[in-house]
């Protein structure tokens, strides 16, 4: 079972910049960061994967958000740019199975992911 551990979270004011961290306990085919509000669903972020360009993010965050991964210490990265009081939320760090790396390589889709960290709060103020 892979654990994964965000950190990073923190209160910043609009326009502001955080990184996030997230380590895994062993290799996993892709991470992904994802985020949550109340009342709301898991929305996907961004998501890292193998291959040339293997970056996808959600429309959101384009140009402001920026993914990364150090493969070597299973550790990803999101550094967030730009940051706006809609950007507040709960983010999540996950992985998917090698199945659905395989079905579903650089999607956004939370129902992809099998495994999931404990998520790191972001609040943006204005």
């Amino acid at each position: 079972q892979v654990q994964l551990v965000e950190s990073g979270g923190g209160s910043v004011q609009a326009g502001g910049s955080l990184r996030l961290s997230c380590v895994a306990s062993e290799f996993t085919y892709s991470m992904g960061w994802f985020r949550q509000t109340p009342g709301k669903e898991r929305e996907g972020v961004a998501v890292i994967y193998p291959g040339i360009g293997g970056v996808n993010y959600a429309d959101s965050v384009k140009g402001r958000f920026n993914i990364s991964q150090d493969i070597a210490k299973h550790t990803a990265y999101l550094q967030m740019n730009s940051l706006n009081p809609e950007d507040t939320a709960i983010y999540f760090c996950a992985a998917p199975n090698y199945g659905n790396f395989q079905r579903f390589r650089g999607s956004l889709s939370p129902s992809r992911y099998n495994y999931w960290g404990q998520g790191t709060q972001v609040t943006v103020t204005s």
